[in-house]
């Protein structure tokens, strides 16, 4: 049993998503360049969305970038709606070119 939880209480939802962005950043000539390009993304995930965000790929590339972002919902049509706005703000950020997009799920047993 785990602790905290009695018998037989029944434990609440959670529904878990991760995004990764590949991203193309055409204007960037250094990596300080990229880093500004990406700065307004993360920090406008992290702020508007509440979510967890960080560079998780290519730091050592100029024009090239990926981000992850991690959520957490109680419900499910919660999560696709946020993951909707999310993709949509990075999408229409400026600076960048969206190349790819992935989303996993973290199941419940």
């Amino acid at each position: 049993m785990t602790p905290g939880v009695t018998a037989g209480a029944k434990m609440a939802s959670m529904h878990v998503a991760a995004l990764r962005f590949e991203l193309h950043v055409p204007e960037s000539r250094s990596l300080k360049a990229k880093r500004a390009a990406l700065r307004p993304i993360i920090d406008g995930l992290r702020h508007r969305f509440k979510v967890s965000v960080a560079e998780v790929d290519h730091q050592d590339t100029w024009q090239r970038a990926a981000i992850g972002v991690a959520l957490v919902s109680g419900a499910s049509r919660q999560l696709e709606t946020v993951i909707a706005e999310i993709e949509r703000f990075v999408a229409n950020a400026a600076d960048v070119d969206v190349i790819d997009v992935g989303c996993s799920y973290l199941e419940e047993d």
